[in-house]
């Protein structure tokens, strides 16, 4: 699993464009971690959608995650799934998925961050780094959480919330391994050079010239 660019795909913020074009730019601009988000529809219309994004992410060598939804991850043969506080606890979590499969969860707090770990996350989401549309009800933490966690959080932490070409260096300064985006990507009016710029500008925080 890569990181460092965690495109999630959501169709309030793709504004009626097909989440699997918004995909394959994801994809082609360099991201390598996919997340389904759908807070709307049910589990039997989504999951056709899923299976095809999932085997779009398996033939380019993406991580493929679904949120909320542990069992239509199981049941599209998702890589895994990402959890929020609010959703099935990841320790009651775990028990459900398949061998191998990663479990993230969302974390708000320093306390949630080391409970996530404790049960066994494989990931660990932090946010809202900075004002989000796209996930109103999280409380803003801003990088200093970040930077509180890292020293103490041995799996990988992903920053989320209001994350733009502007900021996203910032993020990935405080101690994230990477970024997850939902307007960035799915709102951009052109996916694939979004991705393609967050993706250098993530390496350019990491000091990478390459």
């Amino acid at each position: 699993m890569d990181p460092s660019l965690y495109v999630v795909l959501d169709r309030a913020a793709a504004g009626g464009r097909d989440l699997l074009d918004i995909l394959d730019a994801a994809l082609a601009g360099g991201s390598r971690l996919i997340q389904l988000r759908e807070k709307e529809w049910p589990s039997g219309r989504v999951l056709p959608l899923a299976e095809r994004l999932r085997a779009r992410c398996q033939a380019a060598g993406a991580t493929f995650i679904v949120n909320d939804r542990v069992d239509l991850a199981v049941a599209a043969g998702a890589d895994g799934v990402h959890v929020g506080q609010d959703d099935l606890p990841a320790r009651a979590a775990r028990p459900l998925l398949r061998a191998g499969m990663i479990l993230g969860v969302s974390t708000h707090s320093v306390a949630q961050a080391r409970a996530a770990q404790a049960d066994g996350a494989d990931y660990i989401a932090v946010g809202s780094m900075f004002p989000t549309r796209s996930k109103a009800e999280f409380e803003l933490v801003g990088p200093d959480l970040l930077r509180k966690l890292r020293g103490e959080i041995r799996v990988p932490l992903i920053g989320i919330g209001g994350i733009t070409h502007a900021n996203v260096g910032e993020v990935i300064a405080a101690g994230a391994d990477g970024v997850a985006v939902i307007s960035a990507v799915c709102a951009a009016e052109d996916p694939r050079a979004s991705a393609e710029r967050l993706v250098a500008l993530i390496r350019a925080a990491r000091g990478l010239t390459a």
